[in-house]
């Protein structure tokens, strides 16, 4: 009991990995940027959502919906835990990816 109790408290200090990433659609060719404070965990979620077609993005769910799974995930920049932008300076690192990218915001 000690082991499991012991392996959940590592699981819940675990340092999780934040930052920006894109998601690139390879049938339309249309790309969408956004963030995430749990980076190994986004996709997974993203993908939950759309086949279940309530994601919040409509172009996004269009998308899938038209052509399937046919995204790219790319981490196109990673923050320390400690020092992850808040407030408008994430935004502003959002913006200056979407515009380096052409892409939408997600």
């Amino acid at each position: 009991m000690t082991d499991r109790k012991a392996a959940i408290d590592r699981y819940k200090k675990r340092k999780t990995p934040a930052g920006i990433y894109l998601l690139t659609h390879a049938g339309s060719g249309l790309r969408w940027v956004g963030h995430a404070a749990d980076l190994d965990a986004i996709m997974n979620r993203i993908l939950f959502t759309l086949r279940h077609g309530s994601h919040r993005r409509a172009d996004l769910q269009a998308a899938w919906n038209a052509d399937g799974e046919n995204l790219a995930f790319e981490i196109v920049e990673t923050f320390e835990a400690d020092a992850a932008p808040q407030g408008e300076a994430l935004k502003s690192r959002l913006r200056d990816w979407r515009a380096r990218l052409d892409a939408l915001p997600l």
